[in-house]
């Protein structure tokens, strides 16, 4: 098996990198250079400068958006070889990503956009979804080497992965915050959200924000920082791309964006995504409890 790299040890990139250092020489960079010394010390994989990172056969990123990826690409270009596998777990811009594979393929070097789901309790446990877009046969290529998986799906040509992944955050934030608009409503009419929940996840209205986001952030108050509101806005401006691009009808998807962009201005971007509800709350004078 190759060695392989990870460049990105954030929240998601972290504990990504770690699965894959159990399994396989893995060379480890971050911006913060002593983040890469921890994880070499934890995990046994091996903090390099940037343009070591080379070595590898596979290269993973796990960067806050695809102009970043861009830019460490740039800089490690003249070290690259040809052969190389660029799986990019980035939740990037399905456009500029086509524009960075063609960029790289230029070296001779292969790239997968490769978004995934699952959140850092996915990422820790090694669950995650990954959606691929590129070759068949790269991505037959990689397969083995996505140790933080349990399921991973081919979903089209490079690009496809970022616009999946577009599209399903934006999924989340409709789910998410209709849930909060209604469950403002029932409390406001007595309704103990527990009880509401209770009937709604053994219902049809059921959805991710219903069975584990409010139970345990918005009712336990906790709101632990996971996923940046910041970060769920940036993926909404990518879906709004993506459907415009395709011409494609999208009022609820817009209006979702604009009240998470207020939602953003309130709070500010280093909020977590479920913080937005706090949002609803303030207009509503009532917690949902």
């Amino acid at each position: 098996m190759d060695k392989v790299a990870f460049i990105g040890l954030g929240a998601m990139g972290y504990p990504m990198a770690a699965h894959l250092a159990r399994r396989f020489p893995t060379l480890v960079w971050n911006r913060t250079f002593q983040k890469a010394l921890k994880h070499q010390e934890a995990f046994g994989s091996r903090a390099v400068p940037l343009e070591e990172v080379a070595e590898a056969g596979v290269i993973f990123t796990c960067l806050p958006t695809t102009k970043e990826v861009a830019q460490v690409a740039e800089r490690l270009l003249p070290h690259l070889r040809p052969g190389t596998h660029w799986v990019d777990a980035t939740s990037g811009d399905p456009e500029e990503s086509r524009r960075l594979a063609q960029r790289l393929r230029e070296k001779g070097v292969v790239y997968l956009d490769a978004p995934v789901s699952g959140g850092t309790a996915g990422a820790e446990k090694g669950t995650l979804t990954v959606m691929l877009g590129g070759p068949e046969e790269a991505v037959e290529r990689v397969r083995p080497y996505l140790a933080y998986a349990k399921k991973v799906v081919h979903v089209g040509p490079v690009g496809a992965g970022h616009a999946v992944k577009a599209i399903n955050n934006a999924l989340l934030a409709v789910n998410l915050w209709a849930a909060g608009e209604g469950l403002v409503a029932l409390v406001a009419q007595g309704v103990s959200a527990e009880r509401a929940l209770e009937v709604i996840n053994a219902s049809s209205g059921r959805s991710n924000a219903t069975e584990n986001l409010i139970p345990e952030r918005v009712l336990t108050r906790a709101f632990p920082k996971t996923f940046a509101l910041g970060l769920l806005v940036k993926d909404l401006g990518i879906a709004m791309r993506v459907l415009e691009g395709e011409k494609a009808p999208s009022p609820l998807l817009r209006l979702t964006r604009e009240v998470y962009e207020m939602a953003k201005r309130e709070l500010g971007p280093e909020a977590d995504h479920v913080e937005a509800l706090k949002l609803l709350e303030r207009w509503a004078n009532a917690e949902i409890r």
